[in-house]
């Protein structure tokens, strides 16, 4: 039993067989699925919401990434408003901070983020993060923290640090504010130790699994497209650091997701 708590699978890359896809995840023991519904446009908010709708074990989430912060419109936070109401929602996300590829100005990315934190409360949803710093320093985990203990902590809904690629004490701090830390493929590959040094800190009770499809596949399959079913290779991953089978990564991992999104008190959500 696995979750994968983070895909994209709205995107061109599944287009051919975007069936056969979440087929495999199924027959790989993947549970649920969350599918994150970053848009550049109105109409683009919406997508992962149509997709959950055509499967009862896929859930949602709608948001601006930091890339398309520069983009957003009033249209665009009219359009979450609206969506945040659909019971397949079960997040705000991804948002956050992006110093590395900086598509966006970091003040934009900012003010957009401390916009959607508001709408997020507003909607009593909890968040998704998105942070990567820059090669030259980690500005970007210092802005992206304190930009929550300032304007979010107090909500008590916590959050996701999604495809964690900080430290333990970036993990800690979030960990103190009630947030759950997800781990992704990158766990796998050879010169991400810092990442495998935060994942054996983390306590298990508070970790999540992910894939980030069509991103970052792991070892075997890096290089490859990345899919839901891979998720097994990141709870092989944990299970090897923790010196417990990958299975129990995953039934862990299962729980945790479903504690923390309450998802037992909701029946039609799954």
């Amino acid at each position: 039993m696995f979750v994968d708590s983070h895909a994209h699978l709205e995107g061109k890359q599944y287009d051919a067989d975007r069936e056969q896809v979440i087929a495999r995840a199924r027959e790989a023991g993947v549970r649920t699925i969350l599918a994150i519904g970053n848009g550049e446009t109105p109409a683009e908010l919406g997508c992962a919401v149509r997709l959950s709708e055509q499967y009862d074990f896929i859930c949602a989430t709608t948001g601006i990434h930091p890339h398309e912060a520069e983009k957003a419109t009033d249209a665009m936070f009219d359009e979450m408003q609206r969506l945040a109401k659909n019971k397949k929602i079960i997040a705000w996300g991804e948002i956050g901070l992006d110093y590395f590829y900086d598509h966006s100005p970091r003040e934009v990315q900012q003010k957009v983020f401390l916009k959607q934190m508001d709408m997020a409360k507003a909607a009593k949803l909890p968040i998704i993060i998105h942070c990567r710093p820059s090669q030259e320093s980690e500005n970007a985990w210092d802005d992206c923290l304190n930009l929550i203990e300032q304007n979010w902590a107090s909500s008590g809904m916590g959050g996701v640090l999604h495809c964690f690629t900080g430290n333990w004490p970036h993990a800690k701090r979030a960990l103190d504010m009630g947030f759950m830390i997800s781990f992704a493929g990158n766990v796998t590959f050879p010169k991400a130790q810092p990442i495998r040094d935060a994942a054996k800190e983390v306590p298990l009770d508070r970790m999540f699994i992910e894939t980030d499809s069509p991103f970052l596949a792991p070892v075997p399959h890096r290089g490859k497209r990345n899919e839901p079913a891979f998720v097994k290779e990141t709870a092989r991953q944990i299970g090897d650091l923790r010196a417990i089978s990958a299975e129990e990564v995953g039934l862990q991992t299962t729980a945790n997701f479903d504690r923390f999104f309450s998802l037992h008190e909701k029946p039609d959500s799954i």
